[in-house]
This record gives structure tokens, C-alpha cells and sequence, in this order.
């Protein structure tokens, strides 16, 4: 009969451990995010913030100062002048860790003066 008691509390035990266990697991953020999204989405933020200071006729220099180096640039030639675009992520379409065009606003630069941002200023080229 002892030996029937002892493994009855040995079972017990055991019941007891893994259901008091169980309940002890703690998840701590959303492990399928990359831990750089965190930092991705708060760079959006601060760059929407700065580009509702900018003013027309900055320089690109002004602007590269207040925003840091775009994710994208483009240059050409039209009519004699040279176009410049700068590209600064301000949202996010598809959470791939890529930042595409589509995600970014363009700031467009006539010479070296700032003439528009956004998609109208950049389809209006």
C-alpha cells in the first residue's frame, strides 16, 4: 500500500509542476517583427515631422542638413535645367524591411532651389 501511496503522490507532484508551470510563459513583443521595424517606423515619423519644415527655395544642402541622405535620388536635364529629386521614407506599404519609391515622398529641386515635395510637385516634372 505504500508503495501505491508514493506513486500517487508522485503523480501528483507531477500534475501539480506542469500545471502551475504552464502558466508562467510570457511573450514579450511580436517575434514575427523584425526588431528594426521598431526604428524603420519611428524614421518615418521624424521625417514627415522635418518635411513639414521645409520651405520652398531651400537648397538641396538645407535640405540634406535637416533631413540626412535620402533612401532614393534622381537628376536629369529638362527644358536646360537640372532637376534634382530627393526620396525620404514617410510611410509604409509593405512590411518587407524594403523601402521602395512608393513609400517615400519626393522632394524635387530646380538648380539648387526647392521648388515642391510630394507626388504632385514630382508628377508635375
Amino acid at each position: 500500500m505504500s508503495g501505491m501511496c508514493t506513486k500517487m503522490i508522485k503523480a501528483g507532484v507531477v500534475a501539480f509542476l506542469v500545471l502551475g508551470l504552464s502558466g508562467c510563459v510570457v511573450a514579450i513583443g511580436n517575434t514575427d517583427e523584425p526588431k528594426n521595424q521598431l526604428a524603420s517606423d519611428k524614421a518615418q515619423h521624424e521625417n514627415l515631422k522635418k518635411i513639414n519644415q521645409l520651405q520652398l527655395g531651400f537648397s538641396v544642402a538645407e535640405v540634406k542638413t535637416l533631413l540626412g541622405a535620402p533612401d532614393f535620388t534622381e537628376a536629369f536635364q529638362k527644358n536646360g535645367e537640372q532637376v534634382q529629386v530627393l526620396f525620404y521614407r514617410t510611410q509604409l506599404n509593405r512590411r518587407d524591411n524594403k523601402t521602395t519609391k512608393d513609400e517615400c515622398t519626393p522632394i524635387v529641386f530646380h538648380g539648387d532651389q526647392l521648388s515642391g515635395w510630394g507626388e504632385k510637385a514630382y508628377n508635375y516634372l
